[in-house]
């Protein structure tokens, strides 16, 4: 029988609760899910590419599915070395769809049998975004709401002093 697996790729800096959401969902749903950890220099991530994993991996430890993988190469390449032929997006507003329409055409004409599955997260949550939670955490905002308490912590330690 074949696994089926879904890669859910992204530079989750910092995971939030929208993205444990997608990934309980795809949990439920594939047999194998891979939390694909994008290195990605270009979005000068605050968290070294080992803080995300760890935190990652602490934030989804309820899930016995997941597995959660750094990665620094092309993304059909990383899938494809993952047995996997599709990957997970997450949609939250029309804005995203332009662009995830785009990229999952463009990972199609490189690998023609990849697929991309979009889910949106769950209502209260769809307005959480990496980068939201960034710029609140820099304000010594209160971010508990939206990320796991390993990432609160992590954050608040990343600014403590600010």
């Amino acid at each position: 029988m074949r696994t089926k697996c879904v890669v859910y790729p992204g530079t989750f800096d910092p995971i939030t609760n929208g993205h444990v959401d997608l990934t309980e969902r795809a949990a439920r749903l594939f047999d194998r899910v891979v939390v694909g950890i994008a290195h990605s220099e270009k979005k000068t991530p605050l968290f070294s590419l080992e803080e995300r994993v760890s935190l990652c991996e602490a934030s989804l430890a309820h899930l016995d599915n997941i597995e959660v993988v750094g990665f620094s190469n092309l993304l059909t390449d990383f899938v494809q070395s993952q047995n996997a032929r599709c990957v997970l997006r997450g949609l939250r507003a029309v804005a995203d769809f332009e662009y995830e329409f785009q990229l999952a055409n463009m990972n199609r004409a490189i690998f023609p049998e990849f697929e991309s599955i979009f889910l949106t997260p769950s209502e209260h949550l769809s307005y959480i975004s990496s980068s939201l939670v960034r710029e609140i955490a820099t304000l010594n905002g209160d971010i508990s709401p939206f990320v796991p308490s390993e990432v609160a912590l992590a954050l608040k330690n990343r600014f403590a002093g600010n």
